[in-house]
């Protein structure tokens, strides 16, 4: 835990390299060593309040769908694996997959009218595993 935690705050590579805050939960794998490495990186930790669990529920919705819609399904061999899947599925979150809670809308949709006949597209991602289907403007 300690080596991650490291990892976690180098100025270099690590994934808080230039990030200001790290909003966490009262989790007990957050121990005091963790917040303290944390911190010493430049990051400031905040810690939401006790029994507070709809102040967390996007960050829990998106891990629960990046999980199921791509982790889960696959398996790495190493981190450049890992950080190549995540890359993709960011892109395919933002840019490709509708969300309910916006009307079924894509997030950062490429603005356009579709076409009502055509032919039918596919953008796929991540070897076929995340599909986008689309007509081609007229």
């Amino acid at each position: 835990m300690l080596q991650v935690g490291r990892n976690l705050i180098d100025e270099q590579s690590g994934a808080l390299a230039s990030k200001r805050y790290l909003i966490i939960d009262r989790d007990a794998k957050y121990i005091q060593h963790f917040r303290r490495l944390v911190e010493e990186g430049g990051t400031e930790v905040i810690r939401l309040p006790p029994m507070s669990p709809n102040l967390n529920a996007h960050a829990e919705r998106f891990v629960r769908s990046i999980k199921d819609e791509c982790l889960n399904r696959m398996i790495f061999f190493g981190q450049a694996s890992l950080r190549r899947a995540i890359g993709e599925y960011m892109g395919h979150y933002h840019e490709e997959r509708n969300h309910q809670g916006l009307e079924n809308r894509l997030i950062r949709g490429i603005p356009g009218v579709a076409a009502a006949e055509g032919a039918i597209h596919r953008r796929s991602r991540l070897g076929g595993m995340l599909n986008y289907y689309y007509r081609s403007a007229a």
